[in-house]
């Protein structure tokens, strides 16, 4: 007997997304608590914060052929809720070792989670005919706000870190039930090959040249998660709430623009609205680099959410519906080489902020914003619809 709610094929992704990434929103806004718990400078956090970048592109490159084995229902009703509770037991970590080494399962199961959704919501775009990445990953944008303002809230009122995440494991795993109870996996996708990659995924030219695209994006979306509590801790001695906020913030408004880009992306191109959402990154960045108020720096906050927003969706679509090598291999390779700098990256920017000051961990995201403006043309010049009709 299967529990849950009975929803259409794209509203079941939509689920799926949204509680995953309510799991990985939890523990972003509670950084500062850790790094205070545990003594110990950004550097020495970024290292710990680097297993769960490891853990994760291990399994981005060996878990493809056991989930197909294990089947992907099976898969992902087992993998978030597991995700929860390694959060839960990586929060009672005391040094930025014992971090890294718990940090790991959280990576594999980040990986695993990555490469089901991901796959399913582009066979499901190809089943219904319509455009969905941008509002799937927008739908993770939502769970991220939810989990980030009810952590902030949380900090606020002092109740410990292990607590907290303790009681977010029951909690995703009724959302799990009810959201993903009934989920079957789509059918593959016709004309392309079904083939699982085995081990890591080399990237050809192309799928390089979208990594370059994806870059900047993946770095500064990655900095504000891990950053931005701490950013605004430290330089404007903001409350633990409006530290949390900050994270949250820019979730909200990645969550926004992602729901909503869509029509603009079949109407104009997936370049084209992409220069623009880089335009704003860049006005973004410069405001938090700059800011000299904390509401400043929100604004800062809110502006990289609206140009981070659509860049990653857009690169896996494109990246799924090249006809050079099976789906699954090339989503693979843009997600392996991509989340190196989305998981690893973040994290080392913790030695620049301790040895030039907690800005340059988001200004060193300025000539990145750039070089991916110059190769934005990768991502196509035609409006989405054509491709997938």
């Amino acid at each position: 007997m299967r529990v849950g709610f009975e929803l259409p094929p794209q509203q079941r992704i939509y689920g799926g997304f949204f509680i995953y990434s309510f799991c990985m929103g939890s523990l972003p806004p509670r950084l500062p608590d850790i790094q205070r718990a545990m003594g110990v400078e950004e550097g020495a956090l970024g290292f710990g914060l680097i297993g769960a970048a490891v853990g994760t592109l291990i399994s981005l490159s060996l878990a493809g052929p056991w989930l197909e084995r294990i089947g992907y229902r099976r898969s992902i009703l087992t993998l978030i809720p597991l995700l929860a509770l390694f959060y839960a037991i990586a929060s009672f970590a005391t040094g930025p070792l014992a971090f890294f080494v718990l940090l790991l399962p959280v990576g594999i199961a980040i990986g695993g989670i990555e490469i089901i959704l991901n796959l399913e919501a582009d066979r499901t775009e190809h089943l219904i005919g319509h455009r969905i990445m941008n509002r799937c990953h927008a739908f993770w944008s939502f769970g991220f706000f939810s989990a980030g303002m009810v952590s902030a809230g949380i900090a606020q009122t002092g109740l410990a870190v292990q607590t907290h995440l303790l009681l977010m494991v029951p909690l995703v795993v009724l959302g799990v039930a009810l959201l993903l109870g009934r989920f079957e996996p789509a059918p593959h996708r016709t004309g392309t090959s079904t083939e699982q990659t085995k081990g890591f995924a080399w990237p050809t030219m192309a799928i390089m040249i979208l990594v370059i695209v994806t870059l900047s994006a993946m770095i500064m979306e990655g900095a504000g998660i891990d950053w931005a509590a701490i950013y605004m801790r430290d330089e404007f001695e903001v409350t633990p709430f409006l530290a949390g906020f900050a994270v949250a913030l820019g979730a909200l408004t990645q969550a926004l623009t992602r729901f909503f880009v869509d029509p603009f992306v079949e109407r104009y191109s997936p370049t084209l609205v992409s220069r623009v959402l880089l335009s704003i990154l860049l006005v973004g960045t410069l405001l938090i680099f700059l800011a000299t108020s904390d509401w400043m720096a929100l604004a800062g906050f809110a502006l990289c959410g609206v140009g981070t927003s659509a860049i990653f969706p857009l690169a896996m679509s494109a990246a799924a519906q090249r006809t050079d090598r099976p789906a699954a291999t090339n989503v693979a390779s843009l997600a392996q080489t991509s989340f190196t700098a989305f998981l690893l990256g973040p994290p080392l920017l913790g030695y620049v902020a301790e040895h030039f000051g907690i800005r340059w961990s988001f200004g060193i995201g300025i000539p990145l914003i750039i070089l991916s403006l110059i190769f934005a043309d990768a991502l196509g010049k035609k409006p989405i619809r054509h491709e997938i009709d």
